[in-house]
Parts: C-alpha cells; structure tokens; sequence
C-alpha cells in the first residue's frame, strides 16, 4: 500500500531524511517513531504529497505519486485522512462546516448524507452536540478532536496522523487510538508518528523508527 523506495527529502541546509525504504501492506496499521525533528512530520508529508521528494520514489496504491499531474493531487489526498499536530481549522466556520469539508469537496453527498456522517465523526470523538460552536470558542484538545473527526468522516483508505494525542489526557487519547484501530480492522491502512512511548508500548503494533532523519528499525 504505502512503499519509500530509497526517498531522500532535503531543505537548504537541512537533510531531514535521507535514502529512506519501507514497505506497508495494505489494512496496517504502524506506529512511526522518533525524537523531535527525527523527520517524522515531513514522512506523513510525503506520503500525503504536501512535499515531493528530493531523491527516490513513492508508491502508493501502486502509483508513483512523484509522477502524478498537479490536477491529479486533489483526487488522491480524498482517498486519505490526514491529521497534523495543528488542527488547521477554519476559524470563521462552524464544527459542522470544518469536518464536513472533506464531503463537500467530493461533491459527491447529499446534504442529509453529509449531516449523517458529520453527526457520527463526532459522536465517535465525543464532541456530538457541538456541531454550530466556532473553533475559537474551543480547548487545544476538543480543536484536535475536531480535526480526527474531519480525518475519519470520509471512511479514508489511509489514515495519516501526526502526534495525534499530543493536547489529549491519558483516557482519551486510549479512546482516540481504539478508533483508530477500528477504521483499521475495517481495512484503512493507518500510520500514526508520535514520541509518546507509554502510547506506543500500550498497543502491540508493528514500529518503524527515525534518527536524525534515517530509519533505523
């Protein structure tokens, strides 16, 4: 599903990872770990093509993504859900607006279909009821859950999360990764990057590990 062939990305003085090779079967579900600044974030961009590799090649699905036409991008990211550490809200719109977003786009729901699975992402992420309240009126980590629930509303076939449960306590965060998991024994390939040791010991899932911008296990 998800293959680095030898991908090397470079900024003006900064490797951030260099002649990276991996391969993830499709229906996985992996934690990427590392220290801050390991690469990790820029991986998921990759992945997510937010950024194109200075060297090497991503398969995704079978597809050489380096190779896809700018017209192409929008198409593929709607096969995925992506969840960065900023929720990247948009603040002048409602809960409802900013997790139906991805449906809109598509162009491809009704508006009672869509009020449907916006009402169940966030009944998944607790946050049901909140639907007309602005992001600014939000804690840190109900803005975080928020942006779980615009991941997941669109059944993607490849979950991407990036320090998910960074804003979230103890309790949730076990809740956020029992959903995680759930869209993964429904067949999502999930990658989840995070430094949170006591999150990766708890759940006994294959790990891929970053040093300083090299995979290491």
């Amino acid at each position: 599903m998800i293959q680095f062939q030898h991908v090397s990305k470079h900024y003006p003085g900064h490797k951030a990872l260099h002649r990276i090779s991996f391969h993830l079967t499709p229906g996985s579900m992996t934690f990427l770990q590392g220290h801050s600044g390991a690469g990790k974030s820029t991986l998921l961009k990759l992945i997510a093509r937010l950024e194109v590799p200075s060297q090497g090649h991503i398969v995704i699905a079978g597809q050489n993504i380096r190779r896809f036409k700018q017209r192409h991008i929008p198409y593929y990211r709607r096969t995925m859900g992506i969840v960065f550490q900023d929720p990247h809200l948009l603040h002048t719109r409602s809960v409802f607006d900013n997790v139906a977003l991805p449906l809109i786009i598509s162009g491809h729901f009704s508006y009672r279909e869509i009020g449907r699975r916006v009402r169940a992402a966030l009944d998944k992420v607790q946050l049901l009821g909140k639907e007309k309240i602005y992001p600014v009126a939000l804690s840190g980590g109900e803005c975080q859950r928020i942006s779980i629930a615009r991941a997941i509303v669109g059944k993607p076939q490849i979950l991407l999360a990036d320090e998910p449960t960074g804003n979230l306590d103890h309790a949730l965060a076990q809740d956020i990764m029992r959903l995680f998991e759930q869209f993964n024994q429904v067949g999502a390939t999930v990658l989840i990057a995070t430094h949170d040791d006591a999150l990766i010991t708890a759940w006994d899932k294959p790990k891929m590990t970053l040093h300083k911008g090299q995979l290491i296990t």
